[in-house]
């Protein structure tokens, strides 16, 4: 056991004292931050509008007190002159292009309208559909006071549904949102339990490829076992895995946090129209109590519940994937192009969890989510994904069991192959010989 310590020891002391873990696990939310910062700085830069001179023969805007309206990408400018005189001097009027709004625009019934807009130079996407959709607004109000019908009463029609979920009890679900907020969560979590056992059992197999390699471990076999050694760089990798996540789990929180309040002026509220689908008015209030109300039912969830079942399954499933990728470095030794192929099939099954568990967030309690989570190379990424969807505590402790219990095998079968693999040199290991060490007996 305490030959077991001292291995654990040295290959978490050899990691976390490296200054390339402290540079990537203190620089990956520095890193977020900047990443924070200049989207909300993009999305808030006061970028040179687009000057539009507007030939209105529609008469959308003439003789009426409402104009175009303005917004940070798009100014429009109403002119007198014909179309023909405003595209040859344009650019010498410092206007970007011309829209023209025919006459029978205005007298259309169709549903979908066309308008021109004339320039040698090429529109962006956003200022394109914010012009599309303020000209589609004027003509419907235009539509709207010719018909003479009252514009309260059709604001009357619309109609806003909301499904309120109950039990069968009869219980109501006040959390609005957690559909949306489950899916989020969700997604989160599969994306860091793929990676993180992708990233650490990949750094299982390269530890035990580097030793073998320099023939450091003939020296250290003459004192451990085999088993010994193994086990304890699963272990001691592990350690540093469960170390960078707790500091990113303390360090990233803070620091979004803080970038986002001393950059929450940054952003222009019409920005986010104008980056959405530019379907409607922008109601900032309205955006603003969702995302406190989102952010409510957030801090709401079982997270005692969640985290530590997650981590169950973190572990779990790096137990099974890294003694796996600890028999292949075994059994490969110094050439890497060999160990990219024996270690493909295992990062396809990684690969195939994580499109699972995109399919299962989508429908968390159809049956492909429910027997793809008791699969144990699936469910360290598919069932802490589900979590958030509250399943049945039993669907829980069953895929953890097997999980479990799966991982105690492979580790001890990655046993058997390491213990002949880690001391065979200049040969080949075929499938066929690697099936031969697991039955070979001490």
């Amino acid at each position: 056991m305490n030959k077991l310590w001292l291995i654990i020891k040295r290959e978490y002391l050899t990691r976390v004292t490296k200054k390339t873990f402290i540079l990537a696990t203190l620089g990956t939310p520095l890193a977020l931050a900047l990443f924070l910062a200049a989207e909300l700085y993009i999305i808030g830069y006061e970028s040179e509008s687009n000057r539009i001179a507007v030939v209105d023969d529609a008469g959308l805007v003439k003789g009426t007190t409402k104009a175009l309206k303005d917004n940070k990408t798009v100014k429009f400018f109403v002119r007198n002159e014909s179309l023909d005189e405003l595209k040859e001097k344009y650019l010498d009027l410092n206007y970007n292009g011309v829209l023209y709004l025919p006459e029978k625009l205005s007298q259309s019934v169709r549903k979908d309208i066309k308008v021109e807009y004339y320039s040698d130079d090429k529109l962006g996407m956003v200022s394109k559909a914010y012009i599309e959709k303020v000209v589609g607004k004027r003509v419907e109000e235009l539509r709207i006071t010719k018909s003479g019908y009252d514009r309260k009463v059709l604001d009357g029609f619309e109609t806003s549904v909301e499904m309120k979920q109950r039990t069968t009890t009869g219980e109501e679900d006040e959390k609005s949102f957690s559909a949306e907020i489950a899916t989020f969560i969700g997604m989160l979590i599969g994306y860091i339990m793929f990676f993180v056992v992708m990233i650490y059992g990949s750094m299982v197999m390269r530890s035990v490829m580097e030793e073998k390699t320099n023939r450091i471990v003939e020296v250290i076999i003459s004192s451990v076992k085999p088993f010994q050694l193994m086990l304890g760089k699963i272990i001691g990798v592990g350690m540093v895995g469960l170390t960078q996540l707790g500091i990113w789990a303390i360090l990233i929180p803070g620091i979004v946090m803080a970038a986002s309040f001393f950059l929450q002026g940054a952003v222009d509220p019409s920005s986010l129209e104008d980056l959405g689908g530019m379907g409607g008015d922008f109601d900032q209030e309205s955006t603003q109590e969702y995302i406190l109300k989102a952010l409510e039912e957030m801090r709401e969830m079982n997270w005692w519940a969640i985290i530590p079942t997650s981590i169950l399954f973190f572990l779990g499933g790096y137990f099974l994937y890294s003694s796996i990728f600890a028999a292949l470095g075994s059994a490969v030794g110094d050439d890497v192009a060999e160990a990219q192929s024996l270690t493909v099939p295992v990062s396809m099954l990684l690969v195939i969890g994580f499109l699972l568990m995109i399919a299962a967030i989508r429908n968390p309690n159809s049956s492909l989510a429910f027997w793809s989570s008791l699969v144990p190379f699936f469910s360290p990424i598919l069932m802490p994904a589900r979590l958030a969807f509250n399943p049945a505590w039993w669907e829980i402790a069953l895929s953890l069991v097997i999980l479990v219990i799966t991982s105690l095998f492979f580790v001890w079968l990655s046993a058997k192959i390491y213990r002949v693999g880690i001391l065979m040199y200049g040969k080949k290991a075929t499938p066929k010989e690697i099936v031969k060490w697991m039955f070979y007996t001490e």
